[in-house]
């Protein structure tokens, strides 16, 4: 609807019509508003798209032993 909406060679009425659609769309459905979220802690930030999970959840399963080769630096 983008493409017909800024397409100059359409009619008006064609043009006008998908931007009333696009107006219509709920907000939350773009594409460049969802946001990664930690499985575990729903944490937005600090995140590993790898794993799926941020850091702080990351940390605490390591250092329960859960994550098999994981150690808990100290120094």
């Amino acid at each position: 609807m983008k493409e017909i909406a800024a397409d100059r060679s359409l009619p008006a009425e064609e043009r006008f019509a998908a931007r009333l659609k696009l107006a219509e769309l709920p907000r939350n459905s773009s594409p460049t508003r969802i946001r990664n979220r930690c499985d575990l802690s729903g944490r937005p930030r600090g995140y590993y798209r790898k794993l799926r999970m941020s850091r702080i959840a990351l940390r605490d399963l390591g250092s329960n032993g859960l994550i098999p080769g994981m150690v808990k630096s100290s120094w």
